[in-house]
C-alpha cells in the first residue's frame, strides 16, 4: 500500500479548490457545501486524481460526498450502462447514500440512480435496470442476487465503492463482496471507506485493491460536546437503569444499544409498559417497517430508539441528546463509534454506559483508547424531578401518496401553510418516498392536520392520511 495521511487534516479548504465541473460547483454552492470536513480535504484530491482508496472515518464525517463526487466525476450521462456502484451493509444506509447522491447529482441532467436492496421484490428492481441505470447503491446480498440472475451488467463500471467495510465484514459479507468484485472490470477505481480498521480491511485492499492509497483520521469527538457518564449496575438492573436514565435527563431522543434482537424486544416492553413513547429497529421488520420507524425517529415524533449495532449501523440523526449503551461492547471502537451519534455539529451531547461488574476491564480499554479517564456515577445517585410522561414533541403523519404521483415536499408545505391555515414554524421534516409521503407536525396540530389534509387535495387529489402511532 501507499502513502498513508495520518491525522490532524484541518477542515474549512473551499470545494472551489477541486477540479470539479462548474455545474457541480453551483450545485455544491447551491446545497450549501461550502468548506470541506476533513475526510473530505484528505480524500477527495486523491480520489479525483484516479487513484484507489482506503479512507477511515466516522459516520458523519461526511465521507458519503468524498466518494460519490468522483464517481460522478467519472461518469459518462450520455452512456446508459451501470458506471459506479456502492455497496452498503444495510438498507437504511444505502437509501441514505441514494439520496444523498442524488443530491449531488442534480447538476447533470437524468442521472438515474437505483437502489438494490433487500425487503423488497425482485421484479421492479429488475424492470429498472432493464431500462438502464448509471449508479447502483445496494446491499450485497441483493447485488449478488442480480448478478445470478443476469439482470445486473457491470462490464461499463469504472468505480466500486465499499461503504462501511468494516460493518460489512462483521456481518459476514466478505464472501459475497468477494464474488461482486470479481464481476467488476479489473480497471475500475475502488473506494473503500470504514470506520474501524480491521484486519479483514487489509485482506480486502490485497484482494481488491491496486496500491491503494490510504487516509486515517482518527477525529475523535471534542469532550466537551459528548458528556460520557458511566454507571455500575447489576445485570439483572440494566433494562430498569434505562427508564431510570430517561426519567432523570429527560432527553428529546435517545439512541439506546444492545448487544441482542432479544434485548431490544424485552426494553422496548419495559419502556413502553412505563408510558414511553419508543420503537425497535431490528432485522426482522419488513423494509415498509423499518422505514417508518426511522422516519418517525429522525421526525423526533418517538423519544426512544431501541437497536441493535447492526441495525443501527449508518444512521445519522440530527439532534440526538443522547445515547444509551445497554451493554458495553468488547470493541472500543465501536463504543466510540456509537456515542459518536450525539453531540454532533456543535449540539452537546449525553452518552451514558450501563457496567456491571465483570464490564470494567472493557472500560478501562475504552478509557485509555479515548485517553480520559472514565466518570463513575451510581444510579442512587438519580433522581426525577419531574414524574410528567416523556412526550415527543413531533407526530408523523403518512400521506398515501408520493413520487409515483409527482408529490413534492414542496406540495406537502403548501397543502399545510395555506388552505389548512398552519404556520411553516409548526411543520417539521416531510419525506416522499415512491408510493408514501411522511410529514412531521408539532403535536398538539396532529389531529387538526389530518382532518384538514384528508379533507383537502394535494398535487390536485384527495388522499388518505393518518398519523403514525408507536
Amino acid at each position: 500500500m501507499n502513502d498513508t495521511l495520518q491525522s490532524p487534516v484541518p477542515a474549512g479548504r473551499s470545494f472551489n479548490d477541486l477540479p470539479l465541473s462548474p455545474a457541480m460547483q453551483a450545485n455544491l454552492l447551491q446545497l450549501e457545501y461550502l468548506n470541506m470536513t476533513p475526510i473530505q480535504a484528505a480524500s477527495l484530491p486523491i480520489a479525483l486524481a484516479g487513484h484507489d482508496l482506503i479512507a477511515q472515518a466516522k459516520t458523519g464525517s461526511g465521507k458519503t460526498a468524498a466518494f460519490a463526487l468522483p464517481l460522478l466525476t467519472r461518469l459518462n450521462p450520455r452512456r446508459f450502462a451501470v458506471q459506479a456502484m456502492v455497496l452498503c451493509p444495510t438498507r437504511e444506509l444505502a437509501d441514505q447514500v441514494t439520496q444523498e447522491i442524488r443530491r449531488l447529482a442534480r447538476a447533470e441532467d437524468n442521472i438515474k440512480i437505483l437502489s438494490l436492496v433487500g425487503g423488497s421484490t425482485m421484479r421492479p428492481q429488475m424492470a429498472s435496470l432493464e431500462h438502464g441505470a448509471h449508479i447502483v447503491v445496494g446491499t450485497p446480498g441483493r447485488i449478488m442476487d442480480h448478478l445470478v440472475r443476469g439482470s445486473l451488467d457491470l462490464t461499463a463500471l469504472n468505480t466500486l465503492v465499499l461503504d462501511e467495510a468494516d460493518r460489512m465484514l462483521d456481518m459476514g459479507f466478505f464472501d459475497d463482496m468477494a464474488y461482486i468484485a470479481d464481476h467488476c472490470p479489473l480497471d475500475r477505481q475502488t473506494l473503500l471507506f470504514s470506520a474501524t480498521y480491521p484486519e479483514g480491511i487489509k485482506r480486502l485492499a490485497r484482494q481488491f485493491m491496486r496500491n491503494p492509497q490510504e487516509v486515517k483520521l482518527k477525529e475523535l469527538h471534542e469532550g466537551s460536546k459528548i458528556r460520557q457518564r458511566f454507571y455500575e449496575v447489576k445485570h439483572d438492573e440494566r433494562l430498569q437503569a434505562v427508564a431510570t436514565l430517561l426519567k432523570h435527563y429527560r432527553p428529546i431522543s435517545t439512541l439506546a444499544f444492545c448487544n441482542t434482537k432479544q434485548q431490544c424486544r424485552d426494553l422496548l416492553g419495559i419502556l413502553r409498559g412505563q408510558g414511553f413513547h419508543a420503537l425497535t429497529l431490528n432485522g426482522d421488520l419488513e423494509q415498509r417497517e423499518r422505514d417508518q420507524v426511522l422516519i418517525q425517529f429522525a421526525n423526533r415524533s418517538i423519544s426512544v430508539l431501541v437497536a441493535t449495532d447492526v441495525a443501527a449501523r449508518g444512521l445519522d440523526i440530527a439532534q440526538l441528546e443522547a445515547v444509551i449503551n445497554v451493554d458495553v461492547t468488547p470493541d472500543p471502537e465501536i463504543h466510540i463509534h456509537r456515542i459518536g451519534r450525539t453531540g454532533r455539529a456543535d449540539e452537546d451531547g449525553w452518552a451514558f454506559s450501563l457496567c456491571s461488574p465483570s464490564d470494567k476491564r472493557r472500560v478501562a480499554t475504552i478509557a485509555q483508547m479515548m485517553g480520559s479517564d472514565p466518570e463513575w456515577h451510581t444510579l442512587g445517585s438519580l433522581q426525577s424531578n419531574d414524574d410528567s410522561p416523556l412526550i415527543p414533541p413531533m407526530v408523523t403523519l403518512q400521506i398515501l401518496g408520493g413520487r409515483r404521483e409527482k408529490i413534492r415536499p414542496g406540495d406537502v408545505l403548501g397543502a399545510l401553510t395555506g388552505e389548512a391555515g398552519f404556520t411553516r414554524e409548526q411543520i417539521g421534516k416531510i419525506t416522499v418516498t415512491d408510493q408514501t409521503t411522511y410529514v412531521a407536525v408539532v403535536r398538539n396540530i396532529a389531529a387538526d392536520a389530518v382532518r384538514k389534509l384528508s379533507a383537502g387535495k394535494i398535487k390536485g387529489k384527495t388522499l388518505k392520511v393518518r398519523a403514525l402511532r408507536d
